[in-house]
């Protein structure tokens, strides 16, 4: 029988953590793509994102800004891929700093890929967490 979803101050929670929204932006202009990975925070209230360049496939520049919600809103591209828990992005960031120093010198597109698999929160079995 269908639960209905459990709504705390309008927050969407997973096993009990809150989880933020997490948006994603790809384009491709002269031979690069410019991947965009970007989540929500509340406090402070901002949003955190991670542009990635690659160029056949070798990350050429990684780099993290820092925007307000109002500036975010203006940017073009960006579309929700899922919500994600704190603990989730930390192990996102890590693994990315780690990919930014190994992906300089070598193609790494299924690296770039699994990473942002990390960020989507899988349902567990029979609600145990």
């Amino acid at each position: 029988e269908d639960v209905p979803s459990q709504s705390f101050d309008n927050k969407d929670y997973f096993c009990g953590k809150e989880t933020f929204p997490v948006y994603e932006s790809i384009f491709t202009e002269e031979g690069e793509t410019i991947r965009k990975i970007a989540i929500e925070i509340e406090k402070p209230p901002q949003i955190e994102i991670h542009v990635w360049t690659v160029r056949k496939g070798i990350l050429r520049h990684f780099y993290v800004e820092k925007v307000s919600k109002r500036e975010f809103e203006e940017l073009p591209y960006f579309k929700l891929i899922t919500r994600t828990t704190l603990s989730q992005w930390k192990i996102f960031s890590e693994g990315e700093a780690q990919i930014s120093q190994m992906c300089e010198s070598r193609v790494c597109r299924t690296e770039l890929e699994d990473l942002v698999k990390v960020l989507y929160l899988e349902k567990s079995e029979k609600g145990h967490c």
